[in-house]
């Protein structure tokens, strides 16, 4: 090996010991890797802090806390997005997956100084593309219908299962609308909010009518990957247009079953159903069966309800995989065809959004593994479909 002289010909020598390079022997482990960097002990922004107020503990299944978000909430009383025992068979995985808290919010106005949560989940952080803080944590939005604010999210131990976290410690007491999103990849057993005692506690802002947003469809309406609950893109709609949102998206598996079609159908007051769940499909001729199928049970109950059918968006690999591109290209022809038929046959309330088009051309930038939305991704979805839903909203 060649060593570079120093100026004027030397060879410059390693004056301290220490710095020296030894060989390393078999089992030797390098000092970096053997301790790790754990920037949450070098980062003061990065502690999980407990709070230092005695507070008092609500159950928001109370009054005057409103929870939002899972359709069966009132009959059975639990934090689940399909009914427990419901009259059509589930799939076993969609069944595990709508104990998913994806889509449930709490809302309630409050002019306590100081706001925590403890929360109680069915396993721990797990994914190795989703932050546990989308996965596994809440966050927190200040203001009222159309100007709710991002203020913060959960801290704790991602490896935990039950944690205590400090959303806001010190705030001035005045009235404010909180909103807070659950996770979006576990299960909740149990959440309570901790408030000042004495605090006051009041019924959040209405929404505009009784009429829900129903979202079925795949990991990405689920919320994966958000790197926190609220940048989901139906939870950034929700924050746009004041109704109650009913996320069913099932991470793989909402695949258009005729059971799921009569279960959506029970829910009443719909204010439109959104199907995105085409990127699930194993093949464009499932799609070709189960799409019109399932407009038709859910037409049954719904005559003039609108639906929205979106195909999916692009992935990275379809820039370098031919057979991507038109497997994608392939489904969305069914899907638009599917709703272009439907209209020439008097079906004047669904409509057709080429998903192909919601990340923008730079769509490569805007996932986290060429599938699943980053928060920008999700941000570039919620506006591309904005002017959709206003549009078939106001015409409803």
């Amino acid at each position: 090996m060649k060593v570079k002289k120093g100026i004027g010909g030397h060879v410059p020598k390693i004056c301290n010991k220490e710095l020296a390079i030894k060989p390393m022997k078999e089992g030797d482990v390098p000092m970096d890797i053997a301790k790790g960097v754990n920037a949450a002990q070098l980062d003061a922004n990065m502690h999980i802090t407990s709070g230092t107020r005695a507070l008092q503990w609500h159950s928001p299944l109370e009054q005057p806390f409103q929870v939002a978000g899972f359709g069966w909430l009132q009959a059975e009383g639990r934090y689940r997005r399909l009914p427990a025992q419901p009259a059509w068979p589930l799939p076993a995985a969609v069944d595990q997956l709508a104990d998913c808290t994806s889509g449930g919010q709490i809302r309630f106005v409050t002019d306590s100084p100081a706001l925590s949560l403890r929360v109680k989940l069915r396993g721990a952080a797990d994914m190795y593309h989703m932050a546990a803080t989308g996965q596994c944590g809440f966050d927190c939005y200040i203001g009222g219908p159309g100007e709710q604010v991002f203020y913060g999210t959960t801290r704790y131990d991602h490896r935990q299962s039950e944690y205590e976290s400090v959303l806001f410690d010190d705030l001035a007491r005045e009235n404010r609308s909180i909103t807070l999103n659950f996770p979006l990849y576990q299960a909740v057993e149990e959440v309570w909010i901790g408030l000042m005692p004495g605090a006051g506690i009041a019924e959040p802002p209405p929404y505009e009518s009784e009429r829900k947003v129903i979202i079925y469809g795949t990991s990405i309406t689920q919320g994966a990957c958000a790197s926190r609950p609220g940048m989901a893109y139906t939870n950034i709609l929700s924050r746009r247009f004041n109704l109650e949102f009913l996320n069913l998206g099932f991470s793989g598996n909402g695949k258009g079953e005729p059971e799921l079609a009569h279960i959506i159908a029970e829910l009443h007051e719909p204010a439109c159903l959104i199907l995105d769940y085409e990127a699930n499909c194993v093949s464009t001729e499932l799609l070709q069966q189960t799409l019109p199928a399932f407009i038709d049970i859910y037409r049954a109950k719904h005559p003039v309800t609108p639906i929205l059918v979106i195909s999916r968006i692009t992935h990275a690999r379809e820039r370098f995989e031919a057979a991507m591109r038109q497997d994608r290209a392939d489904r969305r022809r069914v899907s638009m065809q599917t709703v272009e038929q439907r209209r020439e046959n008097g079906d004047a309330y669904i409509d057709f959004c080429d998903g192909s088009a919601l990340l923008g051309e730079d769509a490569q930038d805007c996932t986290v593994d060429g599938s699943h939305p980053t928060d920008l991704g999700f941000a570039r979805m919620a506006d591309g479909l904005t002017p959709v839903m206003q549009r078939i909203l106001a015409e409803r």
